[in-house]
């Protein structure tokens, strides 16, 4: 990479930010979110119309993609985990596991489903990309349930499930795309025994202890360093950003899913610290949050697989209008009987709504195309994406406003 492109690439990432931060507080009331607007920008500078910026041109375009997004859901993680009050996973447990586990399992049932049926795919590979896309993306669910909208207008029942969800079943699927990817790219004999010894116990289980581990060691390192006067306060607002960094780089380092090593690591972390102390490590990730997730929707304007998309036509729109209505809000409706915290239909159809495909579809759609070498898993992920990006990007202030409006639950300031 020449040192002309890279001045470009922190030129453009520093004018997005720059820009988009200028009207921040008019874009937190308007109808077209902060991400919305940068992957216009990102196409905008991408290589089909002014080509200021090619990822391609840099190195493999999958792997770039891939460790900018794993960056950006580490950051986002611990900003999530922070956001969740402590007491929320040891009173909603029993929830929070149907939610994650048997609400994770039908939309990436349903998603494969309709992969497979709409596309005509081979079956394993329509497995993969269902699994690539079933989770509810942190990044992308932040700005549904942050600032003074989401605030007023929803309940924090409501907030606290969707970041709870978001952050928890990024990691947990990893188990889903890695059982189809095993099976596409080792021996059938390999593949259970790799899934259950390796993926299972080591990169999921193993990833999570490790995760708890390192953010109960780090919160018991800063109450040991503030009860002897030993942070100043400008160190204490970015501590929790160097707790993602580590969780990111050491997960990566010991082969792990570094994704639950990051969210383990953030929810530890909150169980250890008290309230008062939480606020200020959260203004300081949530700043640094929002510069990573600015960037990753406008590289990903620069990737958009243009040409891969018009190979798919009308089956490419087909598949990305019934994943956004067929994937989430049906299960929702399914399970609400069992979830307390969703105490209507008008609650079950607004948690089923907001489930965006984002940042960790990037992450797992550009690991299996690295893997696979096949350009058709990143053409139909990242349609999905973008069309989730534009529709529930630009249903988020409106449908909340309105939910607000028709359960009562508007809050006065």
């Amino acid at each position: 990479m020449k040192i002309n492109e890279i001045n470009v690439i922190v030129a453009i990432i520093g004018g997005i930010v720059l820009v988009l931060g200028l009207g921040s507080k008019f874009l937190e009331k308007s109808p077209v979110p902060a991400t919305l607007l940068a992957l216009l920008i990102g196409v905008l500078v991408g290589p089909e119309v002014f080509d200021f910026f090619d990822p391609a041109k840099l190195g493999n375009k999958s792997t770039i993609l891939e460790n900018a997004a794993r960056l950006t859901l580490g950051v986002g993680l611990v900003s999530v985990a922070l956001r969740v009050p402590k007491e929320y996973p040891r009173q909603n447990w029993k929830a929070m596991l149907i939610l994650i586990g048997v609400g994770m399992l039908l939309m990436w049932m349903i998603s494969s489903l309709l992969v497979y049926l709409i596309l005509g795919i081979p079956f394993w590979l329509a497995l993969l990309i269902g699994a690539i896309i079933a989770p509810t993306d942190p990044i992308a669910a932040s700005p549904i349930v942050t600032g003074p909208v989401a605030k007023k207008n929803l309940p924090d029942r409501i907030r606290n499930a969707i970041s709870f969800e978001s952050g928890a079943n990024d990691g947990l699927s990893y188990l889903f795309v890695f059982l189809p990817l095993l099976v596409l790219t080792k021996l059938n004999e390999e593949v259970v025994p790799h899934w259950l010894t390796h993926t299972l116990l080591w990169e999921v289980l193993g990833a999570t202890a490790f995760g708890l581990l390192l953010g109960f060691v780090a919160a018991k390192l800063l109450q040991f360093s503030e009860k002897r006067d030993l942070i100043q306060e400008e160190w204490r607002l970015v501590y929790t950003v160097a707790l993602a960094f580590i969780a990111v780089g050491a997960g990566k380092l010991i082969h792990s899913d570094e994704v639950l090593v990051v969210f383990a690591a953030g929810a530890a972390f909150v169980q250890v610290v008290n309230q008062e102390e939480r606020g200020e490590e959260e203004k300081g990730q949530e700043a640094v949050n929002r510069f990573f997730s600015v960037p990753i929707f406008a590289l990903l304007g620069t990737a958009i697989p243009w040409s891969g998309w018009m190979e798919l036509g009308w089956k490419g729109i087909l598949l990305a209008v019934a994943v956004i209505l067929l994937r989430r809000p049906p299960v929702l409706l399914l399970l609400r009987y069992f979830l307390p915290g969703l105490r209507s239909t008008k609650d079950a159809l607004f948690l089923g709504w907001f489930g965006p495909v984002a940042v960790a579809a990037i992450y797992y759609g550009s690991l299996a195309e690295h893997r696979l070498h096949n350009p058709l898993v990143w053409d139909v992920v990242s349609l999905i994406i973008c069309t989730s990006v534009v529709v529930h990007g630009l249903s988020s202030t409106p449908l909340t406003k309105l939910y607000g409006k028709v359960t009562g639950d508007i809050k006065t300031s």
